[in-house]
């Protein structure tokens, strides 16, 4: 696990033969730096797969990809999405149109029938013409290259499995607010991860398969407490807690204690929250719901970090 937190997260699954870097929400530079200082070689990398298309999933995605000249795997949905993300419609006033048009970049005429959308009476030019609150402005520097541009693009269905080299994907879906949100357990060699973070609660077709993992990954987001009396807008604390939110201390113990086969000799807290949690709290509300079940031989926890490496898990 490279970094795990609202400010990016991305880890390295890999074999003998293949390596997958799951998520690249650090910037190009720091991805590679974080994988050198883990003993990782950015240059064995085979393919890039995406959980979903939020800012701290995939950041540093496109530059990485077109880096390595490697694959990326996604949902189609997930894919469309990141796409409207990385460009969005350019929107400016209509004083900026103007400017731009009189410089002689603007690609849209005045003349009758253009749509200028919705207008704002708090915006009038000079000349008295009620202007547009927002002009969507198209493309002025159409030679420059597509920021979209991937080596190669390859889709899978949420609920679907499938391989990469030979490390055996399956995928399945998780209740986010994201297009296609998905976790991952992957087969290496006799060795079962599971990946399950960004999820508002457990549903259960994600504790189903996250059965018998060897190295099991959950979100512990946020302490409720905290998120309720932090920083956040409300609106954003509603997000956070919501079933399409994020999994807090108290919710991911539960799944733990309730519904986790107890099989994985590594147990890792991800994508812990650096305004709404303490690593502490997640830690102890973790231990509590493993109870006797934490030994040298199974259950071993470790909190994943936003600003370092974990030490890689090796079996």
């Amino acid at each position: 696990m490279l970094a795990s937190g609202s400010k990016g997260n991305c880890m390295v699954v890999s074999s003998s033969r293949t390596r997958i870097l799951v998520d690249a929400g650090l910037s190009c530079r720091e991805l590679f730096k974080r994988m050198r200082a883990a003993g990782e070689d950015p240059e064995t990398l085979d393919a890039i797969l995406v959980t979903h298309e939020h800012q701290d999933h995939v950041q540093g995605l496109a530059v990485t990809a077109r880096k390595l000249g490697i694959p990326v795997y996604f949902t189609e949905a997930t894919h469309r999405a990141w796409m409207r993300w990385m460009v969005p419609q350019k929107r400016m006033s209509y004083a900026e149109w103007l400017e731009k048009r009189r410089q002689g970049l603007g690609t849209r005429d005045l003349g009758a029938g253009d749509d200028c959308g919705d207008l704002d009476d708090d915006k009038v030019v000079a000349e008295g013409v009620r202007a547009p609150a927002a002009f969507a402005a198209d493309d002025v520097a159409k030679a420059e290259s597509d920021p979209c541009r991937l080596p190669g693009v390859e889709y899978f269905q949420a609920g679907n499995g499938f391989a990469i080299g030979d490390i055996a994907v399956s995928s399945f879906t998780i209740p986010h607010d994201a297009a296609d949100p998905v976790g991952f357990v992957f087969e290496i060699e006799g060795i079962r991860v599971g990946l399950a973070t960004d999820l508002g609660y457990v549903p259960p077709n994600v504790a189903q398969r996250l059965r018998g993992c060897d190295v099991l990954m959950i979100e512990s987001n946020h302490d409720l407490e905290m998120l309720r009396d932090g920083p956040y807008p409300w609106p954003v604390k509603q997000r956070v807690m919501s079933r399409v939110g994020h999994l807090s201390n108290d919710a991911a113990a539960g799944y733990l204690e309730k519904y986790y086969d107890g099989q994985a000799t590594y147990v890792v807290l991800a994508h812990l929250s650096e305004s709404n949690n303490l690593p502490e709290l997640a830690r102890v509300a973790a231990e509590g719901a493993l109870r006797e079940r934490i030994n040298l031989l199974a259950n071993r926890l470790v909190l994943a970090q936003q600003h370092e490496p974990i030490a890689p898990i090796c079996f």
